[in-house]
This record gives structure tokens, C-alpha cells and sequence, in this order.
């Protein structure tokens, strides 16, 4: 694999302020695809994206589970991970 096995959890801000949350394994490409509009369909009428947090998993199952987690978050919990000021108990 081109990138060594590594897979990404990225959160984006659309162009409307809302957050997308999805999994990569190609983050420059995975930015490219949404603001062409074939990224999803969520993030096709909400261009341009712009990448603001990532994490980095060595399969493409442990980052769909992150991903799960933080889709059941509110966004101010979201917020508070890309500003890094997240702690153990929030």
C-alpha cells in the first residue's frame, strides 16, 4: 500500500460551518475528491471543504471506529478535539 498501511480519521468544515467526519487513506486526495464534489454527497453542496483535524490508525477498522465515536458527539465535543482542548472526562 502507498501510504504503509496507514488510515485517517479527518474532520472537515464545510463552507457552511458544519463539520464532516469521515476515514482516508489518502488525505491530500480525500480533500481534492470533496471539493471537486465527488467526495459524498453531504459535502457536495456545501464546497470548499477544509481539512481541520486527523488522527492517523494502522487499520482501516480501528478508524471507522474512531469515526463512529465522533459522529455521536455534539459539536461543541467536536470542536473542543480540533482546538485540542478535549480532556479525558469532556
Amino acid at each position: 500500500m502507498k501510504n504503509g498501511g496507514k488510515f485517517y480519521l479527518y474532520i472537515a468544515c464545510c463552507k457552511d460551518g458544519s463539520l464532516y467526519t469521515g476515514i482516508t487513506n489518502d488525505l491530500v486526495k480525500r480533500e481534492k475528491q470533496h471539493n471537486e464534489g465527488i467526495g459524498s454527497k453531504y459535502t457536495a453542496s456545501r464546497r470548499p471543504i477544509k481539512l481541520v483535524y486527523n488522527e492517523i490508525y494502522p487499520t482501516r477498522s480501528a478508524a471507522s471506529k474512531r469515526e463512529a465515536q465522533i459522529k455521536g458527539w455534539v459539536r461543541t465535543k467536536k470542536e473542543k478535539l480540533i482546538k485540542g482542548t478535549l480532556f479525558k472526562n469532556d
